[in-house]
């Protein structure tokens, strides 16, 4: 019997097949930002107002703050154009700092180029250079290699540009690098970024590892490296885990090298900054006559009330500053970082789309 319907066609499957190539998608997005005549944004950054070349299309698309700032009016506490910039002065900039540039630049661009219809220049005055070039690179390739040296940096422009899986790795990376050797560098740029949330959170688990290894930590050399309110906050922490000789042998180690540099006369700086954290009747009296007298920088009356408190706890009452030093635990000093060898390289294949809520100051 024949069917009067009519019968369907087999189904047909389209033969397709898809290609990836992201391997050099993230050689070619760097080569666009290393040649400064494909660029069309221009940041000056920090103190030193060193150029970082950028493509806007790119940093609008991976950022909505990028694109806030570029796009729509800026705001004047996240990018500033700096319309006062003559073409000799750009000129200047460039041709002066392209020792450094941006993933190779090898070549000042032209004042033309840069000065196009379409160029943007803009200051950045929160981030340190060596931190937005770190940024910046990972905006184009999805790639940036973290280090302790620049990582509160970059955790913190992370957050403030609205990068959250740059954020994050940032915080991954912080779990497993906090060691001996690199815990210094971590607090090296802590008054530096101590307004941003971020850096709260992070010093709380780095002061842990410190209150935990507290005589290994102040004898490394690397401590001199710590911005001193961020000194003194360690050496006033109960939960530190030091003898009180070994406090006084960081704070005078930390103390020589700053007045070294700045030709000064280090006793007064210890004597007003150090004397009242170290607590001298924990210290034994063999030492605090042959280690710590002869410096002269402790006032006899406290070396005398020590020894005293030795011989008879009960004989003398130890002055306030000596039983609870806690000084006033504000960070308002900048410093400079040194580097440091531990590094972790974070690649990202997809879109790191931030939003204005990523970025806050506390």
């Amino acid at each position: 019997m024949e069917s009067s319907g009519l019968m369907s066609p087999p189904e047909e499957k389209e033969d397709i097949s898809i290609f990836e190539n992201k391997s050099g998608l993230g050689e070619d997005m760097k080569f666009l930002a290393s040649m400064p005549e494909l660029c069309d944004v221009t940041f000056l950054v920090g103190d030193t107002r060193e150029p970082v070349c950028a493509v806007k299309a790119v940093l609008a698309a991976r950022s909505k703050v990028f694109r806030k700032i570029l796009y729509d009016t800026p705001s004047p506490q996240r990018g500033k154009l700096t319309t006062q910039l003559t073409e000799k002065k750009l000129q200047s900039f460039f041709t002066k700092r392209s020792s450094e540039p941006l993933l190779g630049l090898s070549a000042p661009p032209s004042v033309t180029q840069k000065q196009g219809a379409q160029h943007r220049t803009i200051l950045i005055e929160e981030f340190e250079p060596d931190v937005f070039r770190q940024l910046i690179e990972y905006v184009h390739t999805g790639c940036v290699t973290l280090q302790p040296r620049t990582l509160l940096g970059v955790l913190n422009a992370a957050d403030y540009y609205g990068l959250e899986e740059l954020r994050q790795a940032c915080i991954a990376f912080l779990q497993c690098c906090v060691t001996v050797d690199t815990v210094c560098p971590l607090l090296s740029t802590a008054d530096r970024y101590v307004q941003y949330k971020c850096t709260k959170s992070m010093l709380q688990k780095v002061l842990g590892f410190v209150d935990e290894h507290g005589n290994e930590v102040l004898n490394l050399g690397s401590f001199t490296l710590i911005p001193k309110h961020v000194v003194t906050l360690i050496l006033s922490r109960e939960e530190l885990r030091a003898d009180e000789f070994t406090k006084f042998q960081a704070a005078l180690m930390w103390t020589k090298k700053h007045c070294d540099n700045n030709n000064t006369n280090w006793k007064p700086v210890f004597q007003e900054s150090f004397v009242p954290l170290i607590q001298y009747h924990k210290i034994p009296a063999n030492i605090l006559k042959n280690e710590i007298v002869p410096l002269k920088v402790v006032p006899d009356d406290i070396i005398i009330t020590a020894l005293a408190y030795q011989a008879d706890p009960t004989s003398v009452e130890l002055p306030p500053a000596v039983r609870n030093s806690a000084p006033n635990r504000s960070m308002s000093c900048q410093s400079n970082s040194q580097k440091s060898g531990s590094s972790l390289t974070l690649s990202s294949t997809g879109s790191d789309r931030g939003s204005m809520d990523g970025r806050r100051k506390s």
